[in-house]
């Protein structure tokens, strides 16, 4: 079963009558993989209006082009793949002139943390310090840490999605990791629990 609970037959099943027109196979293919997929578009982009729009876009393109689809890979890659290149065209146009990151846009709320972070002021501070730290990463190593360790993709996967190299996704992750140590060695120390949040805790 994938992780967002649905099985492989079930999806096909579900692919398959959306591919003849059937409109409630769409919408329980929307309710399956919404969450997950916004999650990660808000993620690339820090802008709740945006990302709302670049997740309708990203089911409809997908839903536009199904007979296109290629049933030996999963459904949730096809569309993650879309949605990627829609953000990376979103951050194209509102990427400023300096270049630099609108940090106004990094979230203080808590969302879906665990019960342990939640109750935990120094998690909480370190959740934000750690997320500040994931936006200042390129956008392909952020989108392979976000999908490694939020989405809990494998290299095989994320490659797929990212439209790239299993060896560079890999070299991604290799330098995001590097990169957020120097930029959270400061803040955390040797604390452990930074990457425990970024992957088990944080929204």
């Amino acid at each position: 079963m994938d992780s967002n609970g649905m099985q492989r037959a079930q999806e096909a099943e579900l692919i398959g009558q959306a591919q003849r027109g059937d409109t409630r196979s769409m919408r329980d293919l929307i309710d399956a993989h919404q969450d997950r997929l916004h999650a990660f578009v808000w993620r690339m982009v820090r802008n709740h209006h945006d990302a709302e729009e670049l997740c309708q876009d990203a089911f409809l393109k997908a839903f536009a082009a199904l007979d296109s689809f290629n049933k030996r890979y999963r459904f949730s890659t096809w569309l993650f793949t879309i949605a990627y290149r829609l953000c990376l065209n979103q951050l194209r146009r509102k990427r400023s002139l300096t270049g630099e990151m609108d940090f106004s846009l990094v979230s203080t709320e808590e969302e879906d943390v665990s019960e342990h972070a939640a109750q935990s002021e120094e998690a909480a501070r370190l959740k934000k310090v750690i997320w500040g730290a994931v936006d200042q990463l390129s956008v392909p190593q952020r989108a392979s840490v976000l999908l490694f360790y939020r989405q809990e993709q494998g290299c095989a996967e994320i490659a797929q999605i990212l439209q790239l190299p299993v060896s560079t996704v890999k070299s991604h992750l290799h330098r995001a990791r590097a990169r957020l140590k120097d930029i959270l060695e400061p803040a955390v120390a040797d604390n452990v629990m930074g990457f425990r949040i970024l992957s088990d805790a944080a929204g």
